[in-house]
């Protein structure tokens, strides 16, 4: 058992994906900065000054009375709170990381359609012979 698990394990597919999740991972910890770090502060700003992250709807009061400044601020009291803020941001990575998958999808359809349209070169036998065809009917 232990000798099957390692040759389906050292299978390319499973190495592949594996690598894919990786890159994934890490793909994803970029965006997830990009949009909270770059893109949503200028937001923010343009909107007056609204941090995404904390906006929030106190569904239930803490131990502590509001008014919550933050919703760490308000977990950290006890509060139920509603973060759509935080959805907002997840909403917008998403949209990301689909864009950059449909540039991805579109480069490698591209190319894969250039290849098929160029016809591979014939061989050297068939361009000899087309040669003394051409001189023959000369």
């Amino acid at each position: 058992m232990l000798k099957e698990f390692k040759e389906f394990a050292m299978r390319g597919n499973v190495v592949d994906m594996a690598v894919g999740i990786i890159i994934g991972a890490a793909f994803g910890k970029i965006v997830e900065s990009l949009v909270k770090d770059v893109i949503m502060p200028p937001i923010g700003l343009l909107l007056g000054k609204v941090d995404f992250a904390n906006l929030f709807l106190v569904m239930k009061e803490g131990t502590a009375p509001g008014p919550y400044l933050s919703v760490d601020a308000a977990q950290k009291a006890g509060a139920v709170t509603f973060n759509y803020g935080m959805f907002i941001n997840t909403c917008i990575s998403f949209v990301i990381v689909a864009f950059a998958v449909f540039l991805l999808i579109r480069a490698i359809n591209r190319m894969k359609k250039q290849e098929a349209e160029a016809p591979p070169a014939p061989p050297e036998d068939v361009v000899l012979l087309r040669e003394i065809r051409d001189a023959l009917k000369k």
